[in-house]
């Protein structure tokens, strides 16, 4: 045996230093006065025991900070622990140690001494404080009845180790043989190695004893209230488990245990989430304990494969070549700088960051200009899949956030159904038509969307059946929407909104040439013919033959022709149909046209010229908005937008012997409505300035009309036009026909801004008007005018009706101006006179019966 105390040496200061190998213990703290058993496999720890054994025996036991690590360093071990005697060792044939160690006494650690074949430590001992007798007797007895307290309860002490625990007369040495011989937590054991004070060690240890005597006494209460249900459990497994050996003894439950080993397969293969991993380790526990063709575990069952099925982990590599994204989002699209800007700067962000929140994108536009197929060839550009989900007409929330598992044919939302579709975790996400969603009883679907597209919330989205968080962080969420106004508030504050206007004719021409005519003669077997729409045919068919903000029609419109030359082709055919061709392609070429790639002088192909289309497309079904032959009284051109665009609004107003009754028709909503009777009450506190008879709403009705009454109209952009209408029809003067206007009026005469400002002037332009008249507050939105356009445009901006009157009214020869330059002309909104005033010499009166356009 060695003597611990003649091993130390004394340091400058006079302290005993001692430099042992370090042997690192990972689930075990090694008590002074023990002896305990240690298998040692890891390399150093093998050389620190050989050193030990080669030298003096004495060895360095300190406990890791976490077992876990397999190389420790000297930041994972605690710096207090044992100096212990190694009493033997035995090498093991599978290259481990088995070794035998006597602690004796504590110690700690002074500084490392790496070494690449162990550690070594400088070691200074730990010397006990001294205690009052008296309180140290009586903190002995106190755990002494706490050990014989939790011997009576715990059967598994023997009888000896109380008897040799009672025997001890050393405190410190009662105090470490109890904790050493306690299952108590390596944190507590760590505590009471580390304390010098023998008291407060005491102390410690009468705690924790009386821990393990109350956890004990109450898990012996939980174990016999649960035996009545153990044994009823056991029962029926029993029982069970003598209907499978009879069903295997028939041969009848062969394919259910292939089931279950298979889907036992699945899972311990499939990486998943720890959380997901307890959730379907659980329901197999009770699959397994189920008869095969119960109805429960076909539920179980399917809940078992929607988990196991899930990409938890499966991505897609993304695209980080901007030039590359850039180049098919051009191939895909014409136009639509915006929106490809906006996706190239994600990718941008995207090659910086390593991760980002998935951005919500919401394309709103008129149907047809592309929002899907732009989605699309963002998944493209990307190098991601795309998923598309249509929500319009959706209303039950379980459709976004899934079934309940309790219902009879529950399944999991839409949103979990593309995912598991695809196959992967960050997909290009399209939910369209997202202002469609309606809602009823069954719920609010577009609050179950506020958490899917909420970035700070998504990376934990809990579909109901599942039950399990669901990160879809990673996704990118692309929204199409056709009217703004119809998503809910909410919702439209989680996303980021891109405007796609309608295309230009321009742009229409393009798409058509480069997009819709190649597609179409691929879609319809014309590949090995040469077919040529021209220049003017395109442009006809856009104008006469299609009504839209986008291209669908125009798509469908381009169809029918190709359909209709297929069928010419194979009439006309010598040849069997399998390889038809033309006996004679002049044949179905008409007056020469401007076509494209210089094909006019060619007679092996087919041409398409405009003056066919008749043929093939039947009778023009639109007529474009042209401006008037000449200035007429009443008539004023004004400008629309809907939903298919841009539109020219011609207004009529008449007046006819009456009561002052003001007629409105036209299928005009009611903020038209407003606008016209806005527009009459600033006539009449303007009268006396505009030379026009102060009484005139006594003697006269007025009657305004918008022309093509079955077409709704309604919004505030028409007040300008319709008080211009009523002016020029009181003042008997004509209106410019080349100007047309927008902008919503005041009481006041101010001119308000509006919306729709690009559509606006690209109709007025296809119109062929000249002049446009906008409110001052829009001019900022001439940006996004195309250069091409607006240089052919006088565009003029106006904050008062006043202006807007100077520059429509056409004056007599021989008038310099319109407005009476000595009245004021404002009445505001007090009413000044109850009895009807006299006309004044210098008004010109309005004849009994007019008859303007």
């Amino acid at each position: 045996m060695i003597n611990i105390s003649k091993i130390f040496k004394q340091d400058a200061s006079g302290s005993p230093r001692l430099i042992l190998p370090l042997l690192p213990l990972r689930d075990i703290v090694v008590f002074p006065h023990m002896v305990v058993p240690l298998f040692v496999g890891r390399a150093k720890s093998v050389n620190a025991l050989a050193d030990a054994m080669n030298r003096d025996k004495c060895v360095f036991l300190a406990t890791q900070n976490k077992p876990g690590i397999d190389n420790p360093r000297e930041r994972d071990i605690n710096r207090v622990g044992t100096i212990g005697n190694v009493l033997q060792l035995l090498r093991l044939p599978d290259n481990t140690v088995k070794s035998l160690v006597e602690g004796k006494s504590r110690g700690r650690i002074i500084s490392f001494k790496t070494e690449e074949q162990f550690f070594q430590v400088e070691v200074e001992p730990i010397i006990e404080q001294s205690v009052i007798e008296v309180e140290s007797d009586a903190l002995v007895r106190a755990v002494l009845d706490e050990f014989k307290e939790y011997a009576k309860v715990n059967k598994n002490i023997s009888k000896e180790l109380i008897n040799t625990i009672s025997a001890i007369v050393n405190p410190s040495q009662l105090c470490d043989t109890i904790a050493s011989h306690f299952g108590f937590k390596i944190p507590d054991k760590q505590k009471l190695l580390e304390m010098p004070v023998l008291t407060n060690r005491l102390a410690l240890l009468i705690k924790l004893i009386r821990n393990e005597v109350e956890i004990f006494s109450v898990g012996q209460k939980i174990k016999g209230r649960v035996r009545s249900q153990i044994e009823k459990s056991q029962k029926n497994y029993y029982l069970s488990e003598q209907m499978r050996a009879i069903k295997k003894e028939l041969g009848t439950d062969e394919i259910g245990n292939d089931e279950i080993k298979e889907l036992q397969k699945k899972i311990k293969r499939k990486k998943m989430p720890k959380e997901v991993v307890a959730k379907v380790k659980y329901e197999f526990e009770k699959l397994k304990m189920m008869a095969p063709m119960s109805s429960e575990a076909t539920v179980v069952r399917n809940y078992i494969d929607w988990l196991i099925s899930m990409p938890w982990y499966d991505q897609v590599k993304l695209n980080h070549n901007l030039d590359k994204a850039e180049k098919i989002l051009n191939e895909d699209h014409y136009g639509l700088e915006k929106p490809k800007e906006r996706i190239l700067e994600f990718l941008a962000v995207q090659i910086l960051v390593k991760k980002i929140r998935g951005p919500i994108l919401c394309f709103v536009g008129p149907p047809g200009v592309g929002k899907t197929s732009l989605a699309k060839s963002v998944a493209r550009a990307t190098g991601r899949k795309f998923v598309r989900i249509s929500l319009g007409g959706v209303r039950d929330e379980a459709e976004i956030r899934g079934h309940r598992r309790t219902y009879i044919g529950a399944m999991p939302g839409k949103i979990i159904q593309s995912i598991k579709k695809v196959s992967v975790n960050n997909p290009v996400f399209c939910l369209d038509e997202v202002d469609k969603m309606s809602t009823d009883f069954r719920g609010d679907p577009s609050s179950a969307l506020l958490e899917v597209l909420d970035p700070e919330q998504n990376s934990a989205f809990n579909d109901h059946y599942l039950d399990v968080d669901v990160d879809l962080s990673d996704i990118l969420f692309i929204t199409t929407a056709n009217m703004l106004q119809d998503i809910p508030l909410p919702l439209q504050d989680r996303m980021e909104i891109i405007r796609i206007p309608g295309y230009t004719e321009y742009e229409k021409f393009e798409i058509a040439k480069n997009f819709i005519i190649p597609k179409q003669i691929k879609s319809n077997g014309l590949e090995q013919t040469k077919l040529y729409f021209s220049k003017k045919a395109i442009m006809s068919i856009i104008q006469h033959y299609t009504r839209e903000a986008g291209v669908r029609n125009l798509e469908r419109e381009i169809a029918t022709i190709c359909r209709k030359v297929a069928r010419e082709i194979i009439q006309k055919s010598t040849d069997t149909p399998e390889n038809p061709t033309l006996e004679n392609p002049v044949n179905l070429t008409y007056a020469d046209e401007e076509f494209e790639n210089d094909v006019e002088h060619q007679h092996d192909v087919i041409k398409i010229p405009s003056t066919s289309l008749i043929k093939y497309l039947g009778q023009p079904r639109f007529r474009i908005g042209q401006i008037e032959k000449e200035d007429m009284v009443g008539l004023v051109t004004g400008l629309a937008w809907t939903q298919v665009g841009g539109e020219i609004l011609n207004i009529e107003t008449v007046i006819i012997p009456g009561k002052g009754d003001l007629i409105i028709t036209g299928k005009l909503g009611d903020v038209m409505k407003e606008s016209a009777q806005a527009a009459v009450s600033y006539v009449r506190s303007r009268s006396k300035r505009l030379k026009i008879d102060p009484v005139f709403y006594q003697k006269y009705d007025i009657h305004v009309h918008v022309p093509e009454g079955a077409i709704p109209k309604d919004g505030p952009s028409a007040g300008i036009a319709i008080c211009t209408s009523i002016v020029s029809v009181l003042t008997r003067r004509p209106v410019d026909r080349n100007i047309a206007m927008t902008g919503e009026i005041t009481l006041r005469g101010r001119v308000l801004p509006i919306g729709g400002l690009r559509d606006k002037i690209l109709a007025a332009h296809r119109g062929g008007i000249t002049k446009i008249i906008i409110p001052k507050e829009n001019e900022n939105d001439l940006k996004e005018i195309p250069s091409s356009i607006s240089k052919l445009l006088e565009i003029v901006t106006v904050e008062h009706m006043d202006e807007v009157l100077t520059d429509a009214i056409i004056l007599r020869s021989s008038e310099d101006r319109l407005f009476d330059e000595n009245e004021t002309g404002d009445y505001g909104f007090i009413l000044e006179h109850t009895v009807i005033p006299q006309i004044d010499e210098h008004l010109v009166p309005l004849p009994e019966n007019i008859t303007t356009h």
